[in-house]
Order: C-alpha cells, then structure tokens, then sequence
C-alpha cells in the first residue's frame, strides 16, 4: 500500500511534513496523524488551534481534539483549559481508557495524571485581539473576522435577536478563514488508516460552546473497512448532519469517495439555513487510497503528501460558487 496523508487547509502542509516523517519511514498512520496535529498544536502563531489560539467571549481559551482508528478504537478531549495538545491527551483517552470523551476539569486532571504540563493558552497575541474585540468588535472588519460576531459582553449573550451585529459583507473574501480546524487522514504502508482533529473552537464563542471537532462521528470517522472522513468550517452545520459518518457510511453503501464527499454537503445544504459566512469543507479517503473533497463554498483546500506529490489542492466540488446562497442569507436558529 502507498501512504498518504491528507490535511485541511493551508497549514496541513506543514502539518503532513511532520505526519509524512512518520509514513515515509513504515511508521502507523496512528502516530502520523498525532505528529501532523502536534506540529500546529504548538505552533503559537495559529490562532486556531492549540496555544495561541483565540479565547471565548470571557477571554479564556479551551481545546477540543479526537482521534480514532476505528469505532472500537476512539477517543476525545473537549473544553480543555489547562494543557495543550488536545491530541495526544485523546490519543491517551482512547488507549488508557474505556471512555470516548473526556471535559473540561475532568479532562484537565486526566491529562495532568497522564504527565502532560500544565500551559498557559492564551498567549498575548491572542489576549490583545480579544481585548480588542471586547472593547469594540466592529474594529476587527478583517478577512479573518468577517461575518457576525456575538455581542461584546458575556452579559448579553442571552435574549440576542436575530437581528446580531454583522461586519461589512465583502464578496472577495474566502468563506474559510473564521474556521480553521485542523483535520487529518492517513493510511500507512500496510493499509492502515487513522484520522485526528483538533481546534480551539470559534473565537469568541460562548463559553461551554463545544463544536464539531471532539466528537466522533461530527468531524471525525474512521472505519477500515469503509474509509475515513474528516470535517472542518462551522461545526454547528457538520453536527447537525452527522457528516463525517455519514460520509463514510455513504461509502459503505457504494459511493465513491468523490460521490460520499459531494452529497454531504449537499444534505447540509437541503438541511441547514446558511449564513452568508458560513463555509463546510469534507475530505473522504477510501481504503484504496483514493480521495476527494468538497466544500460549501470556495477557499477550502486540502494538503496532500505521498511519495509522488506535496501540494495544496483546491476542492474538488464546491456547491456555492458564488458569494451568497441563493435567496440570501439566512439566520441559522
């Protein structure tokens, strides 16, 4: 079998460099997918995921992450405060326990007992974007901040209408970056396949708001005799859909992975309103190795590494090309 390894989003390159170490030399795509999603872990200046990333509305950042081989072999992490890399502390759920997921304090104190050092998440980068959103988040109209924020001040965040505060709307801005979950797939050279996701979650979000990104079967899903699939953009559009078992189930039934990958995003599309920011991008990988994606929108592009190429690769299919979805935006509660 030939490795590979596939990432979302523009920092899956340097994700899969430290992921390909692995395959290249007969390692498990278990410990691929764990390497690739350290690599992003610890770098500070991604602001989202692992240390650096950008806080909720209170100010505190937390980390969500799961990994998995198979559904007899899976775990996760959610509302991590005191220690990074979310990663390997569900890699440590999934094998040390007999537990799926693990949160908040109680996910903390295992990954303490586990040996993991405690860290400071929110660095001072990350500290003076919230502060400045805080204090007034119509400053922050940037490509990384477009769409609706939520109101200012924890206080607020009951009774909000659906009449929110929106950033100026510009059309030439990708639909990607409010969104930027790291997810990974990998087969070894002997056929085995493994996936991981890990974030800090959306920025600014309400605290105890838990997305896609820990949860099998949400973000994640990875079943040999299937395949694999991988999710990333506004959790609460992939949660409502199921979409990576559902891909994968989609491919169990016969669908080619381009098939599986296409009519997932064409149920978010029939079940969910869309908002005019909001982006879903999917990456199916079938035990053959062959793959695919697809995306809500454009800006979605996967990493991918093999011993044949090393490259950024737009989506395959996207369902909205255009800006907006047909009939305009739509509000989503």
């Amino acid at each position: 079998m030939r490795p590979i390894i596939l990432s979302t989003w523009s920092f899956g390159q340097r994700a899969n460099a430290a992921g390909w170490n692995v395959l290249s030399n007969r390692g498990s795509a278990l410990d691929a997918v764990e390497q690739a999603c350290i690599n992003v872990e610890a770098d500070p200046n991604v602001d989202s995921v692992g240390v650096g990333g950008l806080p909720d509305a209170a100010g505190r950042v937390s980390l969500d992450a799961c990994i998995m081989v198979s559904p007899r072999k899976c775990g996760g992490v959610c509302f991590l405060r005191r220690h990074n890399y979310p990663t390997s502390i569900a890699r440590r759920v999934m094998e040390q326990t007999h537990h799926l997921l693990l949160a908040g304090e109680g996910a903390d104190d295992f990954a303490n007992a586990q040996g993991f050092e405690p860290t400071e998440l929110l660095t001072d980068g990350a500290r003076k974007v919230w502060e400045t959103w805080k204090n007034d988040p119509a400053q922050l109209t940037g490509e990384r901040y477009r769409g609706w924020l939520p109101p200012r001040n924890v206080e607020e965040l009951q009774g909000v209408s659906d009449d929110r505060q929106r950033i100026a709307f510009d059309e030439s801005l990708p639909h990607n970056r409010s969104h930027d979950t790291i997810g990974v797939l990998a087969i070894d050279s002997g056929g085995a396949m493994a996936g991981a996701c890990t974030t800090s979650g959306m920025a600014f979000k309400i605290p105890g708001r838990v997305g896609d990104a820990p949860i099998i079967g949400h973000a994640l899903y990875v079943d040999g005799k299937a395949g694999a699939a991988v999710a990333t953009g506004t959790g609460e559009l992939v949660m409502r859909t199921c979409s990576s078992f559902l891909a994968v189930e989609l491919m169990r039934l016969g669908r080619s992975a381009a098939e599986a990958a296409v009519e997932v995003i064409e149920r978010i599309v029939q079940s969910c309103s869309i908002l005019e920011d909001h982006q879903v991008g999917i990456i199916t990988l079938a035990p053959d190795g062959t793959w695919a994606s697809a995306a809500l929108r454009p800006g979605f592009r996967v990493a991918v590494r093999s011993a044949e190429m090393d490259e950024l690769v737009p989506s395959s299919r996207v369902l909205i090309p255009d800006a907006s979805p047909s009939g305009g935006a739509q509000t989503l509660l």
